[in-house]
């Protein structure tokens, strides 16, 4: 018969073992301090007693002292800032700015806001915002307009690329000036025996050579008489020889238009003087648009078109457009471009009476 283990035997005894392995707590006493057994799993923590560094402690009471200083004098230059902008209008892609002297100046948005509405300029490129689109359009000083909301849309339409064949007025004012430099050469003092030719004689043997009888030249006369010296017209802006024919014959009608002062594009002989008068100094003309005046050479594009100031007169290609756009597809026709371009020099001429009757004001 073999023999039996009961609840109490064995059984307890191995029990008994298990727990002294795992290490439970020892009786606690209240008012004492708990106390653990030696193989205790529980992991001890020491307790630092280290002191903070002095040094250490005035360099972070310094820091934040700056930060304190540097926020209080940010509010009060924003304040400062807001209360002598606060009648400033800077128009789209400028902001008011404080200058040295505490005087309200614009200049083109630092920063714009982050936040993402894309937009399709008029030049074809895609701005995270409007904000963005105006910044460019103030820091490179070009037009851009908002072509339509979303990203650009590739154009299978002809590139704006090249520009238009115009004379500016760096290119009118020095064919002006190889052609009095040419006229002067050929004065003749007064000799002994003997009468020169001045300046005034030069111009008036040329102007009855080039006049066909009606006591004025137009530009096709007035061509004929500047290709007299080769040298003297031999402009050369355009890598095409074509181009710069055409030019010269533009930068003859702006010579014209210099003096004309009634506007028929032909010139009296008093007018033809005054063209070609050394002390004359022409004037810089600037062309106008929405509200605001450009510079000589400024761009700005019309779909596939692309236009120019030139002597204060914008210039637009006349290519055929075939993109496509929201309304499906758009072509312009040279007709369209001419209308266009006719409006912009009304737009001109309405900008120019309006500054000389404030000039009048004034």
């Amino acid at each position: 018969m073999g023999r039996s283990w009961g609840a109490g035997g064995r059984g307890r005894r191995g029990l008994k073992g298990r727990r002294a392995q795992v290490g439970l707590p020892r009786r606690l006493v209240i008012g004492d301090a708990p106390t653990f057994a030696s193989n205790s799993l529980l992991p001890s923590c020491p307790v630092s007693s280290r002191v903070p560094d002095p040094s250490t402690m005035w360099k972070r009471w310094l820091a934040l002292a700056l930060v304190t200083i540097a926020l209080v004098h940010g509010e009060e230059e924003q304040r400062s800032k807001s209360k002598i902008c606060a009648n400033v209008f800077c128009g789209a892609g400028r902001e008011c700015a404080v200058t040295e002297k505490g005087e309200p100046t614009c200049l083109c948005i630092e920063q714009c806001k982050p936040h993402k509405r894309p937009v399709c300029g008029s030049n074809g490129k895609t701005y995270l915002n409007h904000c963005e689109l105006h910044r460019d359009a103030c820091l490179t000083g070009s037009k851009i307009q908002v072509d339509y909301d979303g990203h650009c849309k590739e154009k299978k339409s002809v590139s704006p690329s090249a520009s238009p064949v115009v004379c500016y007025q760096a290119n009118r004012d020095e064919l002006r000036r190889r052609i009095i430099q040419w006229l002067e050469a050929e004065i003749i003092p007064d000799g002994w025996f003997s009468k020169g030719s001045n300046y005034s004689e030069i111009l008036d043997k040329y102007f009855k050579s080039f006049d066909n009888g009606d006591s004025h030249l137009d530009s096709s006369e007035f061509l004929k008489f500047v290709e007299q010296n080769e040298t003297a017209v031999n402009i050369t802006a355009y890598p095409n020889q074509e181009n710069n024919k055409l030019l010269r014959g533009l930068c003859v009608d702006a010579l014209i238009e210099l003096s004309d002062e009634n506007a028929d594009w032909k010139l009296s002989f008093q007018e033809f003087l005054k063209c070609l008068n050394p002390s004359f100094n022409p004037p810089e003309k600037k062309c106008a648009l929405e509200d605001e005046t450009y510079a000589d050479g400024a761009e700005t594009e019309v779909d596939c078109n692309r236009c120019v100031c030139s002597c204060g007169h914008w210039v637009c290609t006349a290519m055929t457009c075939d993109g496509k756009n929201q309304k499906g597809v758009q072509t312009h026709t040279e007709e369209e471009m001419t209308r266009y371009a006719q409006e912009l020099q009304k737009h001109q001429g309405t900008a120019e009476k309006t500054k000389k009757v404030n000039t009048k004001e004034i």
